[in-house]
């Protein structure tokens, strides 16, 4: 019997991760990493504040956090439920991949994860997972390398849209987020099957 997903809910954080369908590739061109945070920013950004991602070649994480409903004082009352957004997020990213690559059908596994996170150092870990990523499926040797992950940003001083300053509070200060992700050694399976 296959397990049932959680619904998503207001107020509360969540590791989103979805892979290609039959394990294909989500990011074909090097454009496709661009695009997919272009859309990820319009349609996930109204109902959640991003702390993390990591983008690999046939799948992605994030870190979220699902704002409270009565935060979304844009949105009112045309507010939907939290998983629709990330639907229409799915849906335009695949829609537009398949145009550009002349390809029909799903490119994502549905329906998409996502797994509620409980505690602090449940959410410290998952974001060095999420940067670690690429190391750990031996795209680079150092994670550092890798150009599709939020980690850059989070550590550089340059605009963005991440929740910079919560995440650097979380783990203590700047210099204590370098250090954790270079200590941890890559984490295994974190909520993924890939």
């Amino acid at each position: 019997m296959p397990t049932e997903i959680p619904p998503i809910t207001y107020g509360t954080f969540y590791h989103i991760y979805n892979r290609g369908n039959n394990g294909e590739n989500i990011f074909i061109q090097e454009r496709n990493y661009y695009y997919f945070t272009e859309l990820w920013w319009k349609h996930i950004s109204p109902i959640a504040e991003t702390w993390a991602y990591g983008l690999l070649q046939n799948h992605f994480h994030a870190t979220v956090y699902i704002k409270n409903r009565e935060d979304l004082t844009g949105l009112n009352p045309k507010i939907k439920d939290p998983s629709q957004y990330f639907s229409n997020f799915f849906n335009a990213y695949s829609r537009g991949v398949n145009i550009a690559a002349h390809r029909t059908g799903a490119l994502f596994e549905r329906p998409f994860n996502r797994i509620p996170v409980g505690t602090e150092s449940y959410l410290m870990r998952l974001i060095v997972y999420i940067h670690q990523n690429p190391q750990k499926h031996q795209f680079v040797t150092d994670f550092r390398d890798w150009n599709y992950s939020s980690y850059h940003d989070l550590v550089s001083n340059v605009p963005t849209r991440l929740q910079r300053e919560k995440v650097l509070q979380l783990f203590g200060s700047r210099a204590d987020f370098t250090r954790i992700h270079q200590e941890i050694q890559p984490l295994e399976n974190f909520g993924d099957e890939d």
